[in-house]
């Protein structure tokens, strides 16, 4: 595929700063001109959800951003020797009562086949989607609910 005429493209892993800035003022900017009443880039709430045990090692835990209405959950883990305990539950309603607190009402997460589909599932999340081949030979599912707001 050629590019547009008189437009140079290049692929990299080491970009500077300022053009990554003008990236995302641009789409910034582009989504405050097509939804003014969108929360500004900067109201984004990033927070973690640590368990310990009794000694107080970390033994689960989540990350997750809140924007756009919505609780995203990037990652989710528990110690092998806490699951099956309701551990990994109270770990995420822990991070769902944050984001109702915030006023969010949404939550979303993607898990993969060998992950948490089934947890997931259990605790109210409903499957949006699948994608089949996501890592190869496995499949990436997408998954939300309402939060009680």
């Amino acid at each position: 595929m050629k590019p547009l005429a008189g437009v140079q493209l290049e692929t990299t892993t080491d970009w500077p700063a300022a053009e990554a800035k003008i990236l995302s003022d641009g789409i910034v900017g582009f989504n405050r001109a097509a939804r003014p009443d969108l929360e500004p880039v900067e109201a984004e709430q990033r927070f973690l959800v640590v368990a310990r045990d009794g000694a107080g090692r970390v033994c689960g835990g989540l990350r997750a951003r809140c924007f756009w209405n919505t609780l995203h959950i990037e990652l989710m883990w528990v110690h092998q020797a806490q699951r099956g305990r309701g551990l990994g539950r109270d770990i995420l309603a822990a991070a769902e009562d944050r984001a109702v607190s915030l006023g969010y009402a949404l939550a979303h997460v993607e898990t993969t086949s060998w992950q948490a589909l089934t947890f997931y599932r259990k605790v109210g999340y409903a499957l949006r989607y699948a994608m089949e081949g996501r890592p190869v030979g496995e499949t990436s599912y997408y998954l939300s609910r309402s939060l009680p707001v």
